[in-house]
């Protein structure tokens, strides 16, 4: 069996907000947590056990935050307020790092003893999912410092750009988020950008791109999917774009009266073979968003909890890919470029 990179997982808001104690078993966690959870966001299918079992060596581990709302209770209100949780989600990860549960991956040397055994638990590189938490862009570099690697400026609109559901352009703040990104070679996300915003991004930003969760707007066509030109302008800088298991970002139409076994991993197959058809298979990955505000019932029916993650080998291998194809989907493409972005560690 592969080992897996996942580019997506919201574990600290799932931990910090949710309550949520990570280091037990799923099992144990939907049994604290009743089903349905009342706190609405989804049956759990996420723990470092689960991730152990699938052996996922490295995600890409959200800092998580949203606007207040009359759904969405435990949001901000001030930049101040997005700030603090934000730092607290960064506390938990330094936590798991301090009692050895996770290990904090900040510069090349963390990530290789991560990938190699010698750390043989989840190695964490932390992604900041919409830029509110940045009082102004100054504070990127205090985020850096304590690990944070990469960024995406929206996840619904924010000071910064607009996003998902929320369109429009880069913002003044956005421009300069861009140029500190820049100086201190952290990689931008745009999963959630606006196109206005994408497009104002790619021009303007000179380095890495990722998508660390999205699937083609070829195939599913919402605004939260890719569009061709922006997978292309992704592959070109040698970017990379983690494909997600959200059910309706994977299939057509798909709303919950469905139910989770309308969806197979299957359907993902037309959202690899377009981005492979499009710029190489070199490009995708996994970045699955399990547990990101959606649970086991919104995802894939074969996916019960993490560790079944693996079981996307087969069906990528059943699916026209080769074997070599289909280890960097799951570990080597992210491993390439993460090879590449993270600093060594003297200079970290």
């Amino acid at each position: 069996m592969t080992w897996l990179i996942d580019g997506h997982e919201d574990l600290a808001f799932n931990a910090v907000v949710l309550g949520r104690d990570l280091t037990r078993p799923v099992a144990e966690i939907r049994r604290a947590e009743g089903e349905p959870p009342v706190h609405g966001e989804g049956m759990a299918t996420v723990s470092l056990p689960a991730l152990r079992a699938a052996d996922v060596r490295v995600v890409l581990a959200t800092l998580f935050t949203a606007p207040a709302a009359p759904i969405y209770p435990y949001g901000y209100h001030t930049p101040e307020e997005a700030y603090a949780q934000a730092m607290a989600q960064l506390d938990y990860y330094h936590a798991l790092h301090d009692r050895g549960e996770a290990t904090l991956i900040r510069d090349r040397a963390a990530l290789e003893a991560v990938v190699n055994g010698q750390a043989p638990r989840p190695g964490l590189v932390v992604l900041m999912e919409g830029a509110d938490p940045l009082r102004t862009p100054d504070d990127l570099a205090e985020f850096v410092e304590r690990g944070v690697r990469f960024v995406g400026p929206a996840w619904h609109a924010t000071r910064y750009a607009g996003g998902t559901t929320q369109p429009g352009p880069l913002t003044e703040f956005g421009f300069a988020l861009l140029h500190e990104m820049a100086s201190l070679g952290v990689v931008l996300d745009i999963s959630h950008l606006a196109d206005e915003a994408c497009a104002q991004a790619l021009a303007a930003f000179p380095g890495r791109v990722v998508a660390t969760h999205a699937n083609s707007r070829a195939i599913v066509p919402n605004e939260r999917q890719l569009t061709d030109d922006v997978i292309r302008d992704v592959a070109e800088r040698d970017g990379i774009i983690g494909l997600v298991c959200y059910n309706r970002f994977v299939r057509a139409g798909w709303t919950e009266t469905d139910g989770k076994v309308a969806v197979s991993l299957r359907d993902l197959l037309p959202h690899a073979r377009h981005i492979a058809g499009l710029v190489g298979a070199r490009h995708l990955a996994l970045g699955s968003d399990l547990d990101g505000g959606i649970g086991r019932e919104h995802v894939p029916s074969e996916i019960d909890t993490a560790a079944d993650l693996p079981a996307l080998a087969g069906v990528l291998e059943t699916g026209g890919f080769t074997r070599d194809e289909v280890d960097g989907i799951l570990h080597g493409n992210w491993l390439r470029l993460l090879r590449e972005v993270l600093l060594d560690s003297d200079s970290a």
